[in-house]
């Protein structure tokens, strides 16, 4: 946020909108978001535009105090509730998400589901969460999949979370990648519904 409270960020807008970072961004350069750049390059999205695009899509609007945590950056703290599995979906399809959030609450309602939309996000979720399972995208904006997994398993902090792979490309497609996925089960995104429930049960019975 700025001092003011009147400008966002591409992220938090996103988190916001219930969009892809990049989505948001081409909202920007269609001149549907008003914003600007920084000295640094950052875009800086004007709070009222962001609040006429919010009421056109029938979401709630932003509170007086500019949206406080709901608007916060992923990297802030986190808050988990105790004694439940904390999984992290880690996705930046919003229609992926909600297919996520579904099959959790239908299979798992005791499970304590949290969501980032990019990998640099995901990361910083990780380290406040410390989730027994992550479900990672393979290609994500910021950090893809491929090396945020490989950094995750070199981490001592992570040894005892379990992954699980989602992605839309099939085993070709897969093929540059197989450097981080060995080993991990995957998902391929068309069979999600099918597959993830079992795939999730398995491994928040062996996490850690």
């Amino acid at each position: 946020m700025s001092q003011n409270d009147t400008t966002y960020s591409t992220l938090e807008a996103a988190r916001l909108l219930g969009m892809a970072v990049r989505s948001v961004q081409l909202m920007v350069d269609r001149g549907e978001l008003q914003a600007w750049k920084t000295p640094g390059g950052h875009r800086r999205i004007d709070r009222a535009s962001l609040e006429s695009v919010l009421r056109a899509r029938g979401k709630p609007g932003l509170p007086a105090a500019a949206a406080g945590a709901a608007a916060a950056p992923a990297a802030q703290a986190v808050a988990a509730a105790p004694d439940r599995p904390r999984v992290l979906l880690i996705e930046d399809s919003v229609h992926f998400q909600n297919l996520v959030r579904l099959l959790v609450q239908r299979h798992f309602p005791d499970v304590d589901l949290h969501v980032a939309s990019d990998g640099i996000a995901g990361l910083a979720m990780c380290g406040q969460l410390q989730p027994q399972v992550l479900l990672v995208d393979v290609l994500l904006p910021g950090i893809d999949g491929a090396t945020l997994i490989t950094s995750l398993r070199s981490q001592p902090l992570f040894a005892t979370s379990r992954l699980i792979v989602v992605t839309s490309l099939d085993e070709a497609g897969r093929a540059p990648y197989a450097f981080a996925l060995q080993g991990l089960p995957v998902v391929h995104k068309p069979q999600l519904a099918l597959e993830l429930p079992g795939l999730l049960r398995a491994a928040l019975d062996h996490a850690g």
